[in-house]
């Protein structure tokens, strides 16, 4: 069965309809976005509705929403990364939700993609605060190679909310028709990323159709 994966935590308009689309959610864990308060809300609804939870830890940058690439210095980004996820752990450990796998954010995820020693770093410290959890990650890349070498379990991901150019990597957010609006095609491309072997489709919690792209897809990939 191919997975339902939700960007949450990032906002506080998501509906709790919109979570209960997800088979797992990323919980923003304050480098992006993200606070106590949130990470609550949807560690709740993980307990209540059977959602797997997971970490979503990015570069430390609230002001740009984690989507530009920071330079930092390794040691501040890995400090960075274990206490994001530390953040999140403590809040699962009150309320008895496990975490069972770590997505990063934004340009952390594309840049560590491309860079072996960014992603033994970043995921070195996911796997240190967190243990051998889950990768959720691109198809192909640094994160998966990283993962392979080190033994840890990896699913691969596509996006039913973002145009694709014909490699498979995403059409840049600038770019006209980045964004998928449409819950049909929305749909139809994670039928088509499921049968071509993608383990986990994601919808973005944050976009302004969310909700209606997150039914969509829920439908097309099966009932929970």
């Amino acid at each position: 069965m191919t997975l339902l994966n939700l960007d949450a935590g990032e906002h506080d308009a998501e509906s709790e309809a919109l979570l209960r689309c997800a088979d797992a959610l990323n919980i923003a864990c304050g480098g992006h976005a993200g606070d106590d308060a949130s990470m609550t809300r949807c560690l709740r609804a993980c307990r209540a509705y059977a959602i797997r939870a997971g970490a979503h830890p990015s570069y430390p940058d609230r002001a740009g929403f984690g989507r530009t690439s920071m330079p930092i210095e390794p040691e501040a980004l890995r400090a960075s990364i274990l206490t994001q996820c530390h953040a999140l752990l403590a809040c699962a450990r009150s309320l008895g939700v496990s975490l069972a796998h770590a997505k990063l954010h934004g340009a952390l995820y594309h840049d560590a993609n491309r860079d072996p020693a960014l992603a033994a770093l970043v995921l070195g410290a996911v796997r240190e605060a967190l243990g051998p959890v889950i990768v959720v990650g691109p198809p192909r890349g640094e994160q998966r190679q990283f993962c392979l070498r080190e033994g840890l379990p990896f699913e691969r991901e596509g996006f039913a909310d973002r145009a694709l150019r014909s490699d498979g990597s995403l059409v840049p957010r600038g770019e006209p028709g980045a964004l998928v609006s449409d819950p049909a095609f929305a749909a139809a491309q994670a039928l088509r990323l499921a049968r071509e072997g993608h383990d986990t489709i994601c919808v973005h919690g944050d976009g302004e159709h969310a909700l209606a792209l997150a039914r969509a897809v829920r439908e097309a990939l099966g009932s929970r």
